[in-house]
């Protein structure tokens, strides 16, 4: 990571502005908001204005409490004097950070740190490494090298999003001692594994117990059982709220159906609009058929957003997976 951080110019980035707007991407997760925060709080100490942006929603309950620390717009006034830059982390690209990008000034000088290979080329610096298991890794591995140790406050954002990446390291081979390392210097400066698990699986509403089985039993297989696919219409997201969100588990549930290969869970999140997840249990890239329909993210897990009706996208993805799945 070194020589990353070297050649792609992230560090000497970080020095060279007085203010850092550090955004996220739309609807963030764990590894978003914990590597902004840990990120901003960094930046702060080393003397450097920070101003926090996302687009939302927090639907997650596991991060619906850090909400107040995010604008949703930017205020040129609270900037300091002086220059001003943007970081973007966990994403690619602009286009998935939502309508928060449209507040920013024309111009600014930007740096993306991601840990997707998808996305346009875009940005005067990317520090992406497709090859971490999270962006809160890379993240630690900046504050690292710049100034040795992250603060415990920094070192409790950093595992909490390294755990929601990992599947609280579910998601990990044989290849992952330097992550495990990586997760024992966070505890040694005083992050607790147990409270990143009780943040990420606790505190669930029982609409979200009740919504979890509404997906399931419209769970449909397809490919002899390789792709399984649910999804959830606008009646639903009315009924149940925003709240009720709970894919890890969702996904957790799928994954371990024998033959499977792939979940898909399509939301209807408006009267207009879709989400799509994907994740592959390990042998189709399902980072490259979201990015047939604009979206990202890594061979695993990956998403995107889409204009129309639930049950026509359903339709579209099953067959967009049928060239991989059907042999």
């Amino acid at each position: 990571m070194k020589t990353l951080l070297t050649e792609c110019g992230i560090l000497s980035f970080i020095e060279r502005y007085d203010t850092y707007i550090v955004i996220g991407h739309k609807e963030p997760d764990g590894d978003c908001i914990g590597s902004q925060l840990a990120l901003g709080s960094f930046l702060s100490r080393r003397g450097k204005k920070t101003v926090l942006l996302s687009s939302g929603p927090f639907s997650r309950t596991e991060i619906t409490g850090y909400a107040p620390q995010f604008s949703t717009n930017y205020d040129p006034a609270s900037a300091a004097s002086g220059s001003t830059a943007v970081i973007v982390v966990d994403c690619s690209t602009v286009s998935r950070v939502g309508p928060v990008a449209d507040s920013l000034p024309p111009g600014l000088p930007l740096a993306f740190i991601d840990h997707h290979a998808s996305g346009e080329v875009t940005g005067a610096v990317r520090f992406v490494d497709s090859t971490a298991p999270a962006v809160t890794y890379l993240v630690q591995g900046l504050i690292e090298a710049v100034s040795g140790a992250p603060t415990k406050e920094e070192a409790e954002f950093l595992l909490f999003g390294l755990c929601t990446d990992t599947g609280f390291f579910r998601h990990l081979d044989e290849r992952s001692g330097d992550v495990f390392a990586s997760a024992g210097r966070l505890a040694a400066a005083g992050a607790s594994p147990k409270q990143a698990f009780d943040m990420m699986n606790g505190g669930k509403p029982f609409a979200s117990r009740k919504l979890m089985g509404e997906l399931l039993s419209r769970a449909e297989t397809w490919f002899d059982g390789k792709l399984i696919i649910t999804s959830m219409n606008f009646a639903d997201q009315e009924r149940f709220g925003l709240v009720s969100r709970d894919s890890d588990m969702l996904y957790q549930l799928f994954l371990t159906v024998a033959g499977m290969e792939v979940a898909v869970v399509v939301r209807q999140e408006s009267p207009g609009h879709c989400t799509v997840g994907f994740r592959s249990r390990e042998s189709v890239d399902v980072a490259a058929i979201a990015a047939t329909f604009g979206g990202g993210g890594h061979r695993l897990a990956a998403g995107l957003h889409l204009p129309g009706q639930a049950d026509d996208i359903v339709k579209q993805v099953i067959a967009a997976f049928k060239p991989v799945l059907s042999s």
